[in-house]
């Protein structure tokens, strides 16, 4: 059963395990530093679907049936799926996971709804409500354009602090006992508002929640940053990252030596005409569910607290005027 350890981390006694997972990429995506490494690198990013949102719906479809396969299970016999996107409503998870026939728990963290669904299929399993659950994201560049920002065709300029939404999802298939990644805790994100306005400067954003959640998870364990091979924020990029080491340091914790950002890792700043880096919710999902799961699979890391971070804006707050508030949520993954 989960016991809460402190004020808001959660340990699972039973250690929930990741059965089975799968990355899916576009073509920019594929040509960055991980290409390798995803299951399925789609050339054409509109998946031969007639709008981008359809194409965002068959990428999560993709993510989740792979990852199913891989667990060696069939769609019937998963007990609840845990999905989110950043679209209104959830469009791309209700339509792309509709056919799988599996009960469906709607999740909405922005960009840190991989961590949250990990965390929300892993209560579920190990409190016994669930023998098999499916934490799965997406996101959709050209989706996500035309619902926060500008369509493609109005052919706006980007600002040297904005990330470059990934067109990719993450799926993780999570039960008990087998061989596998162990997901042996999670912390529950406050939304922290330190008001940022400027929806072109979301790691700014959303640091400040990455360097909260951290401190409560460390101080809830009794533990320091040097007990972990990574610490591994998703996605602050560039202009985020730097704010969360500064944060952490005034808060007394150096976490430079084994820190990294999926926002960083996904793409090639160098070559590739990202800006500040990725964002969006398949960015961390796609970079946890490939590169990071098989690190820790093949012993090269042990220890790895994932921070999935999100900026909860949307299309109407923004044009009304509010600031964009910042939330993230971690877990602790873990090769026993």
């Amino acid at each position: 059963m989960p016991e809460r350890k402190g004020q808001h981390t959660v340990l699972f006694s039973s250690r929930p395990t990741i059965l089975g997972a799968a990355a899916v990429v576009g073509k920019k995506e594929g040509e960055g530093p991980l290409g390798p490494q995803f299951d399925r690198v789609f050339e054409d990013t509109t998946l031969g679907a007639k709008t981008w949102e359809q194409a965002e719906s068959a990428l999560q479809r993709e993510a989740a049936t792979l990852a199913i396969q891989k667990a060696g299970f069939v769609p019937s016999q998963i007990h609840f799926l845990f999905a989110g996107d950043l679209l209104n409503q959830c469009i791309a998870s209700t339509f792309g996971l509709r056919e799988l026939g599996i009960p469906l728990f709607g999740q909405f963290g922005a960009c840190s709804t991989m961590a949250q669904t990990m965390a929300m299929a892993a209560v579920f399993v190990d409190s016994g409500a669930a023998d098999v659950c499916c934490a799965v994201t997406s996101s959709h560049f050209c989706a996500a354009e035309r619902q926060f920002r500008f369509p493609l065709e109005y052919g706006s300029q980007r600002t040297p602090t904005s990330q470059w939404t990934a067109t990719a999802a993450g799926a993780a298939v999570v039960g008990i006992g087998g061989k596998g990644v162990r997901l042996r805790a999670a912390c529950g994100g406050r939304v922290v508002d330190m008001g940022v306005t400027d929806v072109n400067n979301m790691g700014a954003a959303m640091a400040p929640a990455a360097a909260d959640t951290l401190a409560r998870f460390l101080t809830d364990t009794r533990t320091v940053p040097a007990e972990y091979d990574l610490i591994l924020t998703g996605d602050l990029s560039a202009a985020g990252a730097e704010l969360f080491c500064e944060l952490t340091q005034q808060r007394g914790l150096r976490v430079q030596d084994r820190y990294n950002d999926c926002g960083l890792m996904l793409y090639d700043r160098r070559t590739q005409d990202v800006h500040a880096g990725g964002s969006g919710c398949g960015c961390s999902a796609a970079v946890v569910c490939s590169h990071i799961l098989r690190e820790i699979g093949a012993g090269r890391l042990h220890r790895v607290l994932f921070i999935g971070t999100g900026a909860l804006m949307s299309p109407t707050s923004c044009q009304q005027g509010e600031s964009i508030p910042g939330i993230a949520h971690l877990v602790l993954l873990s090769d026993d």
